[in-house]
């Protein structure tokens, strides 16, 4: 009787062997990877890191205009060399284009690594000086000032998605995020910049 028991339980326990054994780490599960999420530009379509745009406040409302090129205070730079936002709607902004990575593909995304960078028209002058970078630590102001620099600015940015409004918000890659003081665009705790890409037709 005992060795018709111990025969039967292992023919019940023979099936859960071999389906678990399927589960071993030799044979992992491949979960789907996240898809990328595409960044819109104001008509809605995908931004094109080819073309040019305009960063334009997302309400157009009383409370900030465009992103545009200037000099920063007291610089001594051959070129402008400080971002700024218009205090007011109206002004339009300076062109930007968004420099990707070549291996990720046609669109620009979501939490991607990227620069920026001015398109201006003096680009035999001024065009090296065009790519965004966090300036020194302003300890009077208690923030770094973003400004422009040269092709070799190691500063990166992600944009994402506001979560307070329809636009966008832009990080630093290391996650600060940026906003304005003033006019100037800096480095904030809070009250970021809150923009779309306005597309600017060639």
């Amino acid at each position: 009787m005992t060795t018709k028991c111990l025969f039967l339980l292992c023919l019940c326990l023979v099936p859960f062997v071999v389906f678990s054994s399927t589960f071993t780490s030799q044979n992992p599960i491949d979960l789907p990877s996240a898809k990328p999420v595409p960044i819109l530009d104001t008509n809605g379509k995908e931004l094109d890191p080819r073309s040019s745009y305009r960063m334009v406040y997302t309400n157009r409302g009383p409370y900030g205009g465009d992103i545009y090129l200037d000099y920063s205070p007291g610089s001594t730079a051959p070129c402008p060399d400080g971002v700024f936002r218009y205090g007011q709607v109206g002004p339009m902004g300076t062109p930007v284009r968004l420099i990707t990575p070549s291996h990720f593909g046609p669109g620009v995304y979501e939490e991607q690594q990227i620069k920026i960078q001015f398109v201006i028209s003096n680009v035999e002058k001024c065009g090296d000086y065009t790519i965004w970078k966090v300036g020194p630590y302003d300890r009077e102001e208690r923030t770094s000032f973003l400004e422009t620099g040269q092709q070799d600015s190691k500063s990166c940015f992600k944009i994402v998605k506001s979560p307070r409004l329809l636009g966008y918000e832009l990080l630093t890659c290391d996650g600060a995020l940026v906003g304005t003081m003033g006019q100037r665009v800096a480095l904030v705790a809070n009250y970021s910049l809150d923009f779309d890409f306005e597309k600017v037709e060639d």
